[in-house]
């Protein structure tokens, strides 16, 4: 029988907590059951193992996320809107690593479908970037740029891979100001097909 209080909610909440503590690859359901002091096949009845929960992990993590990006982003526009987009997703990927490794994840195409987080990924990215002008495959080719970039600059100031002297923030700066200027001075396909 289940521990009294335990639900699905309870159980993806302190996975999430565990991620960040010990890593995102280190959370099993052997770990999440020694954390809430109970054994593996107490949890079965709200999970249905290791990838449900990393997947459940992924979709709150992402959701956490997304809420901390748009509230970033209200009322702003162009440069501002991604200068703020920009350190949300910063913060939130410094401040909760094992999180953050979980949006990193590739989840089920069925359930990225049914995501309410994911489509307001997409609905607040897409807002963001609607100061520049991009039209699809353009915006879809921005969207991966733009994720690159934050991706990798966050992967490397999480391992302490910058070791120049150079202010880590002051670099940051000039690599959002970067992708302001190619987002304004994009080359769109339209143009490329008539040259």
């Amino acid at each position: 029988m289940a521990r009294a209080g335990l639900t699905t909610a309870r159980l993806v909440a302190g996975a999430a907590d565990l991620a960040d503590e010990v890593g995102f690859e280190n959370v099993t359901v052997s770990a999440l059951a020694r954390r809430f002091g109970v054994k593996d096949a107490s949890l079965y009845s709200h999970l249905r193992g290791v990838q449900d929960l990393r997947t459940r992990m992924a979709l709150l993590a992402g959701e956490e996320m997304i809420d901390r990006i748009a509230a970033a982003v209200a009322g702003r526009a162009g440069k501002d809107a991604l200068a703020a987009f920009a350190g949300a997703y910063r913060e939130f990927a410094l401040r909760y690593p094992g999180r953050y490794a979980a949006t990193q994840i590739r989840i089920d195409q069925s359930l990225a479908a049914e995501s309410r987080a994911l489509r307001r990924t997409a609905e607040i990215t897409y807002g963001m970037l609607r100061a520049y002008g991009l039209q699809e495959p353009d915006r879809t080719d921005a969207v991966r740029l733009l994720r690159s970039t934050f991706h990798g600059y966050c992967a490397l100031e999480a391992t302490g891979g910058f070791g120049a002297p150079r202010d880590v923030q002051a670099s940051w700066e000039k690599a959002v100001d970067a992708l302001h200027l190619t987002l304004r001075h994009w080359p769109r396909e339209e143009e490329k097909d008539h040259d």
